[in-house]
Parts: structure tokens; sequence; C-alpha cells
């Protein structure tokens, strides 16, 4: 029978705590075996806790940064996702050592050295690169400078505008911010700066003030892969629209399959340029002023030829047309009499009414006989002559109706084709014309 015994040692508080401390420094010592004799040195009694210049006021860091590249930009998301390098420098006196040459430490020894507590604002993912090792340089220099670059890529919030879209210029930002208060850190940028519109900030927040970097990088759109991409095939099915008005008016299905098929393609057209944009975001984009303007026109040519072809059903022939004017033209000189008799009739009873009355006879009675042809006269003066312009007004306004009816009346509907092929290339030009002059300097 195999039996197993433990043992129980019960250890003080103290000696426990002693017995952890010489554990680190063993490790300490263990790691500080691998490193030269003069980081050794440098290391001796550093405590990365503190920073430097702890009781003599900030410790500046001067920052640098290049983009190597903007690997893309959302739309969709309102970001964009850039590769950078971060610089930064500062002086700790404690590293100081005697000579003439810098120490390079291995990215992997940062943890030994107090840095800078610097983060991206706005950023939504970022990464430092791993690969063969860590893309990080720690260089420590004679005077106690210590140079300390980065290669991060990461992915920023930008606000964007995209009223111009695709003719637009956006400005995103970059913003280094510390943890730490402007009591224990500076932020200033070094000369080397390869940014646009750099400046500091000092950011001002509950319980204090922060240190903050930024700087703004203009963004233009090149509009060459949507003039061939969208606005050149929008343009060019307004223009197949326009073949329908050469076609005769009694070939239906060839005007008719020209109308329809433009539309559906034009609608097509739309819905692929609004895949890549946000749908989230209310905003009215060039790119769809002029799809919508390319539509319009589109379906006016379908539209024309719908009132053309109502206008033949209602006169087949041009004769019947031309009777209809010679009707018009009957009914508006008959009207014209009528208003000539009314006109010469009013004017003789108004001289009836302002001639002076006869001179009585002997017995006191006028010396017109009832029987009298001029005796008459006076009843029909009685006749109020507001009737009569009146009915002159009425009839007036009533000839106005018929001339407007005659003007919108087609003679010939094949004229209504005509004009079309005047009016809808002139008014796309001037309006093509409007657009890019808007969008372009304004």
């Amino acid at each position: 029978m195999k039996m197993t015994f433990f043992l129980f040692v019960h250890i003080p508080p103290f000696f426990s705590h002693r017995f952890l401390e010489n554990s680190l420094l063993s490790t300490e010592v263990k790691e500080g075996e691998i490193l030269p004799p003069t980081i050794q040195k440098l290391m001796k009694g550093y405590n990365k806790y503190l920073r430097p210049f702890f009781d003599n006021g900030p410790v500046t860091v001067g920052m640098s940064l290049d983009i190597a590249s903007i690997d893309t930009i959302s739309e969709i998301n309102m970001d964009y996702t850039a590769t950078i390098f971060l610089r930064q420098r500062w002086t700790d006196e404690r590293l100081g050592f005697e000579g003439n040459k810098s120490l390079s430490l291995d990215g992997g020894r940062g943890g030994l050295l107090w840095v800078p507590d610097t983060f991206i604002v706005d950023s939504k993912k970022s990464f430092l690169h791993d690969i063969t090792v860590e893309n990080r340089l720690i260089r420590i220099f004679p005077n106690g400078t210590v140079l300390y670059a980065l290669r991060i890529t990461t992915t920023v919030a930008c606000s964007m505008d995209l009223t111009k879209y695709p003719m637009d210029r956006q400005t995103c930002t970059l913003q280094l911010e510390s943890c730490r208060d402007i009591y224990g850190v500076l932020f200033t940028w070094m000369h080397s700066i390869n940014v646009l519109y750099p400046y500091e900030r000092t950011l001002i927040l509950f319980p204090g003030n922060y240190p903050k970097l930024i700087f703004h990088f203009e963004l233009k759109r090149s509009i060459l892969y949507f003039i061939l991409e969208t606005y050149v095939p929008s343009s060019l099915l307004v223009v197949l629209s326009w073949v329908s008005f050469w076609i005769s008016q009694s070939s239906v299905p060839a005007r008719i399959c020209i109308g329809v098929t433009t539309v559906l393609t034009m609608t097509t057209l739309m819905m692929g340029a609004r895949t890549s944009l946000p749908n989230a975001n209310c905003f009215i984009k060039a790119i769809d002023v002029y799809l919508g303007i390319c539509f319009s026109f589109i379906f006016g040519a379908l539209i024309e030829y719908a009132m053309a072809h109502f206008c033949t059903l209602q006169h087949p022939d041009y004769n019947n047309a031309l009777m209809y004017g010679h009707h018009m033209h009957e009914c508006e000189e008959e009207m014209n009499g009528i208003l000539t008799t009314i006109a010469r009739d009013s004017s003789r009873l108004k001289r009836c009414k302002d001639a002076p009355a006869p001179a009585p006879t002997a017995a006191g009675e006028p010396g017109l006989t009832p029987s009298s042809p001029t005796a008459s006269e006076p009843k029909t003066a009685e006749v109020p002559s507001e009737l009569f312009s009146r009915c002159a007004k009425n009839i007036s306004v009533l000839r106005k109706i018929l001339r407007s009816i005659n003007c919108c009346h087609v003679e010939n509907p094949h004229y209504i084709d005509n004009y079309s092929r005047l009016t809808f290339p002139l008014s796309f030009i001037i309006v093509n014309l409007l657009y890019w002059t808007y969008y372009l300097y304004f």
C-alpha cells in the first residue's frame, strides 16, 4: 500500500514579501545578462513608472509623423485607413552616458523604458506591425535623448461632406493626444514633419488640460473614373432617346421600345451609382442631380411620343386639321360681327339719350303723337346700356378662350417631332453648362 504525505509549511507575511522581491530581482538579473554592459549600467536603479523631470516640470515630447500610404477611403463608413511612421523624441536625464555613439535597443525591450502614453483620437482600429519582428525602434543618445519610432496601421473616422460628390474635396484629420495633463507632458511638432497644416492644441477637459497635436490633410477625388463610368453612359442614353424623334410616328413598336429601354437602363445606372455611397446620410450629391437630369430628359422623350401619337389619333388627316382651322376662323369672324353690331346699337342709343327733348304744344302736350315712329324710341332707351357692355365683355372673354384653345391645338402632329429635335438637344446643352459651372466653380 502506497501512502502519500503532504507537508504544509506556514510562511509569515514578512518572509513571503521578501521572497517575491528576491525572485523579481533574480529575473531582472537574468534579463540583464542578455543586455550589453552599458545598457545594464543605465537600467540600474531606473524606474520606468516615473516620467523624466518628475520634480522639475513637464517633459517635452517632439512628434514627427510620415504617412506611408492611405490604403482605403470609405464613404459608407466615413473613415480612412492609413499606414504611418510615428516618431517621438524626448530627453530623459537618467539615461545619459559617456561617449559619442547612440545605443539601440531591440523592439521587444521597449518595456524597460518610460514611454509617452500617446494614442490616436477617433481611431476605430489600429495595430502595430510585427513581421518579421515588431516594427519598433528605440535609440538612446549620450545626452539622454530617446528616439522612439513605430510603424502603425490605423483606421480613423473622418466626417465627409458629399454634396459635391464626385467633384468634392475632403479634409480629414489625425489627432495625437496624451492621457497625461500638460503639467506632465507637452507635445510639439518636430521640424521634419511631413504633413499638411499641423498645429498644436490644448484639449480642455475635466479635471485638467491635456496636450493634443492635430494636422489636416486634403483629399481630392479623381473625377476621370466617374466621367467614364457614369457621366458618359448617362449622356449617351439621353442622346439615344432622341433617335425616336427621327422615326415615323406610325412605327409605334420601335419608338416605344427605344423609350422603355432607355428608361430602364437609366434606372439601373442610377441604382448602380448609389451602391458605393452611404444611404443613412441624406446627401443630395452632384452625381444624383446629373442622373436625375438625364432621367428627366429620357422620360420626357417618352412622354413626347405619347403626346404626338395622341394628336395623331385625334387628327389622323392633315385636311381635317385644315378644316378645323377654317372652322375656328369662321367662329372668330362671327363673334367679331356680333361685337360690331352691339357696339353700333349701343352708340345709337347713347346719342338718342343725349338728344334735347322737343318743345311742348299750345295744349301743353308734346308735339309727337303716339303713332309716330320716334315716339317709340324713348321706350327702347329705357333698356340700360350696361346690359350691352356686359354682353360685349362676356363675348370678348369667350373670344380669348377660343384663341387660347386654337393656340394649344396642333394643326400638324408631325410638327411636335420637328420642334423636339431642336429643343431637347439645346435644353440638354444649356443644363449641362449650368451644372458643370456650378459644381466646378462654386
